[in-house]
């Protein structure tokens, strides 16, 4: 859908331009320090290409009057993830650089804790921005799952699919896509995804208490989501009900 309104034409074209040139120069900064093989660059360049496309198209669907300091935070978390996406890319050719796998995800999970304070100080809180987060936070749970999924087993990959699991069956079951309440627990349980592998990835726990870890944080994550789809399926006759006196 075209834009009619210049000033965000140009927003959507400076911010998102931006973004893939942050994406672009890591992964030159990355590929001269630890010389990062062809797998790594072409899948830095296909994420880079990814969020820049789809964040383009969101922009373009929105009606915000500013990007705001909050989805710059959040652009420059896309920016480490889409690094971290490419070291475990590069990690099935060769031993990845722990520490800086280690490090751009330390900082990229900070920044987490960062943005949405940013959105509700500076009054710029808003369902794109939420969606950014959630989005950059499913693809970074993801991509941590499939590079600790190499030493602990296929099985970790749950952790990362478990969300995109989620979605795929809201379309088949419409009752999945209602408005859940706020959670802390649902919170916690989503940031220690990121911690648990971030810990089991740097690779200095014994393989018993990385295991753990990794269990822990599966099951955690799988109590979360089952309390929510319990929560939707008791109250979907209710918003159904609410719906359609709404129209």
């Amino acid at each position: 859908m075209a834009l009619n309104n210049p000033y965000n034409t140009t927003l959507v074209r400076n911010e998102t331009a931006a973004g893939a040139a942050a994406q672009l120069l890591l992964l030159v900064l990355l590929g001269t320090a630890i010389d990062l093989g062809p797998v790594g660059w072409l899948t830095g360049l296909a994420f880079a290409v990814a969020t820049w496309a789809v964040l383009t198209r969101a922009l373009s669907r929105s009606w915000l009057v500013s990007f705001g300091a909050a989805n710059r935070v959040t652009l420059a978390r896309a920016t480490l993830v889409g690094g971290v996406t490419a070291l475990v890319a590069d990690s099935f050719e060769s031993p990845p650089p722990v520490t800086v796998l280690v490090a751009l995800t330390a900082v990229a999970l900070l920044l987490d804790a960062v943005d949405g304070q940013v959105a509700r100080r500076t009054g710029t809180s808003s369902s794109l921005g939420a969606r950014f987060d959630m989005e950059v936070d499913a693809v970074l749970i993801l991509v941590l799952s499939v590079y600790v999924a190499t030493s602990l087993g296929p099985w970790v990959l749950l952790i990362g699919a478990m969300r995109y699991a989620f979605v795929a069956a809201a379309r088949v079951l419409p009752w999945l896509n209602g408005q859940l309440p706020p959670s802390t627990a649902r919170k916690t349980v989503a940031a220690l995804q990121g911690v648990l592998l971030l810990v089991v990835g740097a690779d200095i726990l014994p393989y018993a208490l990385a295991f753990g870890a990794a269990l822990l944080a599966l099951t955690l994550l799988s109590w979360s989501f089952a309390r929510d789809i319990r929560w939707l399926w008791r109250t979907r006759d209710s918003r159904a009900e609410m719906t359609a006196g709404a129209r």
